[in-house]
């Protein structure tokens, strides 16, 4: 795979933990750049480590992998996207919009995001075991490109999220629902072409 392409698949690999980032700095109030880093760095930790337990997948056991990430991610993203809708009508308690620090994200819940989004990278790990390909450098390659992406979606959901309010985690929801539909659509159309 030659280093253009490489860059290709890095950025796609990282489109749909854009679109939930965008979601979630939309639900977040008053993020900074630094926090925004801190999401983006989770999120290509993940994305990166994804495709390298494909890989290993892959040298095992191509099947498994290949015939259920679409269902895995269709779960993980319908339930975490239905979550945030659930968070969404929530009402505000007075203190938590009182202009303090910005509202925090568990890490675990962002890594649990980051994962959801990330099945796709481990099916796509699973096929670089296959091509002559330095899974070191492919990982690396998709964990910054997904670095760099979420971070800017977290600041433009930011932008976002300000006009619209709390009720942003509603849509941010709705986006990851939509991303886990599109992933099981995807897959299952590809099976009957």
């Amino acid at each position: 795979m030659n280093p253009a392409s490489l860059v290709i698949l890095a950025f796609a690999m990282s489109t749909d933990a854009f679109a939930a980032s965008v979601g979630k700095g939309a639900a977040l109030r008053r993020t900074r750049f630094p926090e925004a880093l801190r999401i983006g760095a989770i999120f290509g930790t993940v994305e990166a480590i994804t495709p390298v337990i494909g890989w290993a997948i892959g040298l095992a056991a191509t099947r498994f992998v290949s015939e259920w990430d679409h269902w895995i991610a269709f779960v993980l993203l319908g339930a975490l996207g239905a979550h945030m809708i659930w968070e969404g009508f929530k009402p505000v308690p007075v203190e938590a919009d009182d202009g303090s620090a910005p509202e925090r994200k568990s890490v675990w819940l962002l890594a649990l995001t980051a994962l959801a989004t990330s099945i796709d990278a481990m099916a796509v790990g699973v096929t670089l075991a296959f091509a002559d390909v330095n899974i070191i450098v492919a990982a690396a390659a998709i964990g910054l490109a997904t670095m760099l992406m979420v971070t800017v979606g977290i600041m433009l959901g930011r932008a976002i999220g300000s006009l619209i309010g709390k009720r942003a985690e509603i849509v941010g929801g709705l986006v990851l629902i939509g991303i886990g539909c599109t992933v099981l659509y995807e897959h299952l159309v590809a099976r009957v072409a």
